[in-house]
């Protein structure tokens, strides 16, 4: 008998050790695409962030925000964007501000654009802001009421279809973004980027 659970025991360690011992990392440039199951990716998210800014600086609402036909008062010479929310309406699970990050850094990068905090990252400034009128000095304290009032909401949507015969997958995303205008609620422009991906087993 214990020569019975010995055996079993053995066997029980030996799989456990085969089971770990079959994994194996590598790590890869972050930019090679790779397409392992098909949906969606990071290469998919860069894609959109590169297109989308594109489109958006080759816009028209850009020159007539420069000419003064959108800005108002007393302005920055930029327009100042609020990247609001990106509704995920496919049928995966998308991270949306993996490429929302992207598309705000390149639009302050380009230096044709300003971005404020928005969501979260607002609340956050307002609740250090707060906390200085208690705990700063009155010389080093940030002032209220001194925020940069945003000239458009930058939202959208991405949607998909799935269509799907014997071994063989088809997935098409549309997304959909769009800049509106704070004081009018006119949407300014309007960009989109079509991907489609065929998937064989």
């Amino acid at each position: 008998m214990k020569l019975l659970l010995y055996g079993l025991a053995m066997i029980a360690i030996v799989l456990f050790m085969i089971g770990c011992g079959g994994r194996e990392v590598t790590r890869t440039d972050p930019d090679m695409v790779t397409d392992l199951s098909g949906y969606w990716n990071e290469t998919d998210a860069h894609m959109v962030a590169d297109s989308i800014v594109d489109q958006c600086l080759d816009g028209r609402w850009l020159t007539e925000f420069g000419t003064g036909d959108l800005a108002r008062g007393e302005r920055a010479p930029q327009p100042v964007i609020v990247v609001g929310t990106i509704f995920n309406e496919s049928s995966e699970h998308i991270n949306t501000d993996l490429f929302m990050n992207e598309i705000e850094r390149a639009l302050i990068e380009s230096g044709e654009a300003q971005i404020a905090a928005g969501g979260a990252s607002r609340g956050e400034v307002r609740a250090e802001r707060f906390d200085q009128t208690v705990f700063s000095s009155p010389e080093t304290a940030a002032e209220f009421g001194r925020e940069i009032g945003a000239d458009f909401v930058m939202t959208g949507n991405i949607g998909s279809i799935v269509d799907e015969v014997d071994h063989t997958r088809s997935i098409y995303y549309q997304i959909s973004i769009e800049l509106i205008d704070v004081e009018t609620a006119l949407k300014a422009w309007m960009g989109s980027l079509e991907i489609k991906k065929i998937i064989e087993w």
